[in-house]
């Protein structure tokens, strides 16, 4: 073969590779924005649930991760039981990932819900690619930039703006309520991070079966000092059946698989959407809504969090 053909090939070659790069990152982008539709469902089914059934945020949180466990489980046992193996190895990530990032996660996130609304407690949440740059910095010691600290500052101006301490908005919400959606920021943020370590060997059906299922064992000795939330309302079931089905079992399911796809970083930031469904859903639905000041800061918290998330090029 002469060289001016061998190098047209090569180049065909280095071009396919890079449209299928670019085919898969706009399949795991879509993934993603459908996850956070469904996701976006999520504090609506808790505060319907919330406001029709005498449950405390901490047994919601045990029944909803004990109900996606042995839905999954049936399920999987059922159409591909081959998908219950996972390698011992992996064992400890899928119990962290469990406890962290969807046991004590729904706990707080529950909470939040409680005494914030869907809206804002969604906005609060969605600083969790920042927390994961601040806990990336501190243990892992990557470098803290320019750029870096200024997204750490545009979100927390925006959180501060939200919260309403300042007094510039007319709504003040809960400072435990504040508290609890930070945290399960935090814990949200860790999703991802022990997620990426996991999807390139198991499916997202193993991920998700085993993680719910830690999540109710870390969840279950809780219930002793909580008193039996049945028997229930009946509106309080649909509900329930609602936020396992399409925010639980189908947003994560979507969410897993499209972070096979992309990057953590690029992930986290494409499930920014959620903030948009979910303000708009809360204020059809629940009828919440936020003020101009709130707006301002849910915006700067985006772009603290869009800064963050891009590619780090030659600029720091």
């Amino acid at each position: 073969m002469n060289e001016p053909a061998y190098n047209s090939q090569i180049k065909r070659m280095i071009l396919g590779i890079s449209m299928q790069g670019q085919s898969k990152r706009i399949q795991g982008i879509t993934i993603v924005v459908l996850a956070t539709i469904f996701w976006s469902t999520s504090g609506i089914f808790i505060s319907l649930v919330l406001r029709n059934w005498d449950i405390s945020v901490v047994s919601l949180a045990f029944w909803r991760d004990f109900a996606t466990f042995s839905t999954l489980l049936i399920g999987t046992a059922l159409l591909r039981p081959a998908l219950l193996r996972v390698k011992r190895r992996d064992l400890p990530w899928l119990l962290a990932m469990g406890a962290i990032s969807i046991g004590f996660f729904h706990v707080l996130w529950n909470t939040s819900v409680l005494f914030l609304g869907a809206s804002v407690s969604t906005v609060i949440q969605c600083n969790a690619p920042i927390f994961v740059t601040l806990m990336a910095w501190i243990v892992f010691k990557e470098a803290l930039t320019k750029r870096k600290i200024i997204a750490v500052s545009l979100s927390v101006i925006g959180t501060i703006l939200i919260s309403g301490i300042l007094g510039m908005t007319a709504i003040q919400i809960s400072k435990l309520g504040l508290i609890a959606s930070l945290s399960s920021a935090i814990f949200y943020g860790c999703f991802s991070l022990f997620g990426k370590k996991l999807t390139g060997d198991y499916s997202p059906w193993t991920i998700l079966l085993y993680i719910f299922g830690f999540a109710s064992l870390t969840l279950l000795p809780f219930q002793i000092l909580n008193p039996s939330p049945f028997p229930y309302q009946s509106p309080a079931l649909i509900y329930f059946i609602g936020l396992i089905l399409i925010s639980t079992i189908s947003g994560f399911a979507l969410y897993t698989t499209g972070l096979g796809r992309l990057q953590a970083s690029i992930a986290s930031i494409t499930a920014t959407s959620e903030i948009v469904f979910a303000a708009v859903l809360a204020y059809f639905i629940l009828g919440e809504k936020m003020d101009f000041w709130q707006i301002f800061g849910a915006v700067l918290i985006i772009s603290g969090v869009i800064l963050v998330s891009l590619p780090n090029g030659n600029h720091k």
